[in-house]
């Protein structure tokens, strides 16, 4: 398990098993908030369900396919972002994450994606980064925003949100675009 330090009260680290029962409080206690914008908080009513997915992100992190890390804020997980899929042959990521509603408003999720965005370009050597976002969700859009991304396109009813249909703006950032900020 690896941690990346931030700043003195931001990491992120590694998906693991240490802290299922933590994360899994967060989606218990607030499920009607992340499913506002999120398909899998409502699938997620047992821990052995959290569990399920942080052995499937290892089983992709070890295939070099994806990175999913919780966010530590003050030491506490606050939520989670990560590579939802890796393609070295097409020099790109995608970016996704969420965020407890208590933590919000604190710069984290900018700060992390920035982190993110960095490590990408640097360590993974990648021409592109991207994150898609449901289209009416503001706070998500304006992380991206923020941090100069550029709207590639809208994908037209991309997801079931609950028994709500939503499009997807994808958000771009491009390497020699990103060296500029």
């Amino acid at each position: 398990m690896f941690s990346l330090k931030i700043h003195d009260e931001l990491c992120l680290e590694l998906i693991n098993y240490h802290r299922a029962a933590e994360v899994f409080s967060i989606i218990e206690k607030q499920n009607a908030y992340l499913s506002e914008w999120m398909a899998w908080p409502p699938h997620t009513k047992e821990i052995e369900h959290y569990k399920n997915f942080i052995k499937d992100s290892l089983h992709k992190y070890a295939d070099g396919k994806s990175l999913v890390c919780f966010i530590l804020y003050k030491s506490n997980v606050v939520g989670c972002i990560g590579f939802n899929y890796i393609d070295l042959s097409l020099k790109k990521v995608e970016i996704g994450y969420w965020l407890s509603q208590h933590a919000q408003g604190k710069g984290i999720m900018t700060s992390s994606c920035k982190f993110l965005i960095d490590w990408a370009f640097e360590y993974f050597d990648i021409d592109k980064v991207e994150i898609p976002v449901s289209e009416g969700n503001m706070p998500s859009r304006g992380v991206c925003e923020r941090l100069g991304f550029v709207q590639e396109g809208v994908i037209t009813n991309a997801e079931n949100l609950n028994g709500r249909i939503a499009n997807h703006i994808y958000y771009a950032m491009l390497r020699e675009n990103w060296k500029q900020i």
